[in-house]
């Protein structure tokens, strides 16, 4: 190879192909688009799930059970964590854990676990907390502050009937 054969066949600032002008252009008569078919039709557009007749991919595959958009999501995390995380004497809040990387993501609510063994004496702030997490929190010396829970759709309606009177 040469080096006078690097930029060979390359050519920088290509002028764009103008379809449709005459038969001397190469691209004349049929424009690209071929002979026939859907997409020679003028007007033509395809829809992004389609797959050229074929049944399409989202109705082969099989669809199972519920998925429900407006469930809560609670985020869990272990006391061996937060042991690990703070210092004692700490106060552990939302704020905090997402500063920390404990807690990260979307969710509503969020779970203290018994995972893991607690020596630090630590404020908890939370939504819930499991038996064994409360358990472990109060033997090392620590208190735990309930959140209140997010409202369920229910209280949702009723606040805005109450509102409205």
């Amino acid at each position: 190879m040469n080096l006078n054969d690097v930029h060979r066949g390359i050519t920088k600032n290509r002028a764009r192909k103008r379809i449709g002008r005459g038969i001397g252009s190469g691209h004349g008569k049929t424009a690209g688009r071929g002979h026939k078919g859907h997409k020679s039709r003028s007007g033509y557009s395809r829809k992004p799930n389609f797959q050229g007749g074929a049944m399409p991919m989202f109705r082969r595959i099989p669809k199972r059970g519920f998925n429900n958009r407006w469930a809560t999501t609670v985020f869990a995390v272990n006391v061996g964590r937060l042991n690990a995380a703070y210092d004692d004497g700490a106060t552990v809040d939302l704020e905090s854990m997402k500063a920390k990387n404990l807690a990260s993501g979307t969710f509503d609510e969020v779970k203290i676990l018994g995972d893991g063994e607690l020596t630090k004496k630590l404020t908890v702030t939370a939504h819930r907390f499991s038996k064994s997490a409360e358990e472990k929190i109060t033997a090392a010396g620590g208190t735990i502050n309930k959140l209140p829970p997010k409202r369920t759709p229910k209280e949702r309606v009723e606040a805005l009937k109450s509102a409205s009177k």
